[in-house]
């Protein structure tokens, strides 16, 4: 099945960077994550020191935005290095705005560990 995209980022990254927020401020950056699907959803992730906070929406300003599949996410967790390339390459991930802080989100997902 794999994991409940809502529940991560409704609960578990909303708690992981309250529990964290020197080691998500060190990430710089604010992202808006688009996920398609009727598990997706659209959240604003802020890891800049005006932040640090992770709220679903769209409030504009993000520095990187990410857009895709629900099924392509789930690959994208379960082995983001090798499989965010092969989306990415395959037009499955689109990156918009800076695309090397695209990279850096993955640190943000370990603070859940």
């Amino acid at each position: 099945m794999g994991i409940d995209i809502k529940k991560l980022f409704n609960e578990e990254l909303p708690a992981a960077i309250l529990k964290n927020p020197e080691k998500a401020i060190l990430i710089g950056a604010r992202y808006q994550l688009n996920i398609a699907g009727d598990g997706g959803g659209q959240w604003y992730i802020d890891c800049s020191p005006t932040g640090p906070k992770c709220e679903a929406g769209i409030p504009g300003g993000a520095d990187c935005t990410i857009d895709v599949a629900e099924a392509d996410f789930q690959k994208l967790v379960e082995n983001p290095q090798a499989n965010g390339m092969q989306l990415f390459f395959a037009g499955k991930l689109k990156v918009g705005g800076n695309q090397l802080l695209a990279m850096k989100l993955q640190k943000l997902f370990e603070l859940r560990d």
